[in-house]
């Protein structure tokens, strides 16, 4: 019968090993001769190692595809000063980690190992990219908002100037073809100003439940009024599980109509687009991960067209403010989708490829985040 001692001792040998295991933070710990000792899930998630026993294994064999890791652990018996709280981007993964160095001493002080504790850092990166980028896209927007506001000013003054000259030439047919081309032309560019504005203010977002097939029917029959649809076929397949979700339904539709008028322009009058709608729970699913490591549930709608599809070329600047392939376009349609969705904290991807056709797919949250909370309801003008 074992001592208590000895149970208390295995006990916590135990206790350990599951500590470690599931810690969420990541644990990789070698040995004087550099053979792995120990690694917890965390650490072969995400240096992607196999599964199955790798103690004993040399480190530099088991991380080779990480030459990042090798140099730090290689300089962990060498080095007077090991990092503490560090921050490096893996090469191999493009992830970024936060991690700390230390030495294994045994009771005489003698370092037998060394440890590397680790966090994946790659989602606050993101979000503090898209602070930096939220900052830097503020201060253009404000001195866009005011060339804006000093342009849409002189445009007004000419429509109504040259209807007051059209109606003093009522009788010259040349001359008032030449007038409603000025019009004609003045009433595009106060669009173009207009979508600008709509681009560089702030999203404000008036949350409530919101049925997404209402949002999209909305946006069937907005998209209609903007846009010569010919003959296309919109098929919608909604299941009746996908619940509310905690959203603006104008911004929604207007997300949905900018897909749609895409989509109608893409095809040219003839062809199928089919939305398609799915609630995911699962990060295999496509749920979204606020925290980065829990999902949540999570609202997916794909909007599909057959039509040519895009070359690679102008797929990767399709979200760029101001790119477009269209004569008449300013390029701000799918920013301005771009800037609704992340406004949600959801996200917006595409594929698309030559004669293959494009899909867009909006993944929402069920339930709004803080983000979308804090927006606040505000006036749409």
């Amino acid at each position: 019968m074992p001592k208590p001692a000895e149970k208390s001792t295995r006990l916590a040998d135990v206790f350990f090993r599951h500590m470690v295991a599931n810690m969420r933070n990541g644990v990789l710990a070698i040995d004087r001769d550099g053979g792995i000792v120990l690694v917890n899930d965390e650490a072969r998630r995400l240096f992607r190692l196999p599964p199955g026993d790798v103690a004993g294994r040399p480190y530099a064999d088991l991380l080779h595809e990480h030459p990042d890791i090798v140099r730090v652990l290689g300089g962990a018996f060498e080095l007077k000063l090991l990092p503490n709280r560090a921050e490096l981007r893996l090469k191999s993964t493009d992830t970024v980690i936060g991690y700390t160095l230390s030495l294994v001493r045994d009771d005489k002080g003698e370092p037998v190992g060394a440890a590397l504790f680790f966090k994946d850092l790659t989602h606050v990166e993101q979000i503090e990219e898209r602070e930096r980028l939220r900052d830097r896209l503020a201060a253009v927007g404000e001195m866009a908002a005011v060339m804006a506001h000093e342009i849409k000013n002189p445009l007004a003054g000419i429509e109504v100037l040259a209807g007051l000259v059209r109606r003093k030439v009522a009788d010259n047919v040349e001359a008032q073809s030449l007038v409603n081309d000025i019009i004609s032309e003045a009433k595009m560019a106060n669009a173009i100003v207009q979508e600008v504005l709509a681009f560089v203010r702030p999203v404000r977002l008036q949350v409530d439940r919101t049925s997404l097939a209402q949002a999209i029917d909305s946006a069937i029959a907005l998209a209609d009024g903007k846009a010569s649809r010919g003959s296309i076929l919109v098929d919608v397949e909604l299941p009746q599980s996908i619940p509310a979700v905690g959203a603006d339904e104008y911004q929604l539709t207007q997300v949905f109509c900018n897909l749609l008028i895409n989509a109608y322009e893409a095809l040219e009058g003839r062809g199928r687009i089919e939305i398609k709608g799915r609630l995911a729970h699962t990060a295999a699913e496509g749920a979204l991960l606020p925290d980065g490591h829990v999902p949540v549930p999570t609202v997916i709608v794909d909007v599909a067209d057959d039509g040519p599809g895009m070359p690679s070329d102008v797929a990767e600047k399709i979200f760029n403010p101001f790119f477009t392939t269209k004569a008449q376009g300013s390029g701000l349609g799918l920013a301005i989708v771009r800037k609704i969705v992340d406004a949600h904290e959801g996200r917006i991807d595409m594929t698309t490829g030559d004669g293959r056709g494009t899909k867009f797919r909006v993944t929402l949250p069920v339930e709004p985040h803080k983000t979308a909370r804090s927006q606040g309801s505000g006036n749409r003008d």
